[in-house]
């Protein structure tokens, strides 16, 4: 698909160089290098919400991100979707397409209004012919997001709720500025709970419950991490006893009053089940048939 708003600068445009010294990837090239790979990129600028492709669409380009953050994912016959990774500034996405050349592998969806810069295969793969060191940055990536994708079907598999959205924040948090325990990122509970594999629901409970112990705070449209080392324990050896929304104190009292009430039910029928059951019938079924002989005792005593 042709994405809009995206135009050709000069190799010396601002933001353009930039990305490319800054990035883990491209940074390493030497600056005439850098500089011929410029003059090939684009620069596009997209409202949040917008499809930048869809899976299944050519893989004509690659895209790296200057501002903003793009969710990669894969929708469901059922029609809900699997987060797959979140991309930030200074990273790339698309390469998978733009080196082998088959269609899209996953949907790419705007987060946030995004600036992306946009470099076209017939430009990128003849150039990467001639910088292996670049090759093997490529594969690299690649290695170490098919592993974070190895990593999050384990997940899926094997871990409890808790475990598995406790070590989801942590991965989302990991790239945003702040203090080293209180982080803030932008993302809403329905993608949220599509990255761990969950419904909203349960996921919202699970975040209710830690919001109301001060580990995090819940915004529109947001979470903020406050109690980071709360979550790195959940994430990596669970609680023992996993925390749960704090009674209101008349939700307590009320609880306790409706227990005593059934307890003293209870005994006071057993008692009057005794006085009116008379001498047992020629052809009753004897009580210890079935185990309940000793039954008032238990209870009364």
């Amino acid at each position: 698909m042709t994405l809009p708003s995206c135009k050709h600068s000069s190799a010396r445009a601002p933001g353009k160089l930039a990305l490319l010294r800054n990035h883990s990837l491209f940074g390493l090239l030497p600056p005439a290098a850098i500089e011929h790979l410029g003059s090939y990129m684009k620069r596009c600028t997209l409202p949040r919400g917008s499809t930048i492709f869809a899976k299944g669409d050519p893989g004509s380009s690659m895209m790296g991100v200057l501002t903003g953050s793009v969710k990669i994912s894969v929708p469901s016959a059922d029609g809900r979707d699997i987060v797959l990774n979140i991309i930030h500034q200074d990273e790339i996405f698309g390469e998978i397409a733009l080196l082998d050349g088959h269609p899209r592998t996953a949907d790419a969806t705007a987060m946030t209004d995004c600036e992306l810069m946009v470099i076209e295969r017939r430009d990128f793969i003849a150039y990467i012919r001639s910088q292996p060191d670049l090759t093997m940055q490529i594969i690299g990536i690649l290695c170490s997001r098919l592993r974070q994708t190895s990593e999050q079907v384990q997940d899926v598999t094997f871990l409890d709720l808790p475990k598995r959205l406790a070590k989801a924040l942590l991965r989302l948090i990991a790239d945003t500025e702040g203090q080293a325990s209180i982080r803030k990122v932008t993302i809403t509970q329905r993608e949220i709970s599509q990255i761990i594999g969950r419904s909203r629901e349960s996921t919202n409970k699970q975040l209710r419950i830690w919001a109301a112990h001060g580990w995090i705070r819940l915004e529109r449209g947001a979470v903020t991490v406050l109690r980071r080392e709360k979550i790195a324990e959940a994430a990596a050896e669970g609680i023992r006893r996993e925390p749960v929304m704090p009674p209101r104190s008349s939700d307590a009292a009320r609880r306790g009053t409706r227990a005593r009430r059934d307890t003293t039910d209870g005994v006071d029928g057993l008692r009057r089940a005794k006085v009116n059951s008379g001498p047992p019938r020629e052809n009753s079924i004897p009580a210890q048939a079935f185990g309940w002989a000793g039954m008032e005792r238990d209870v009364t005593a």
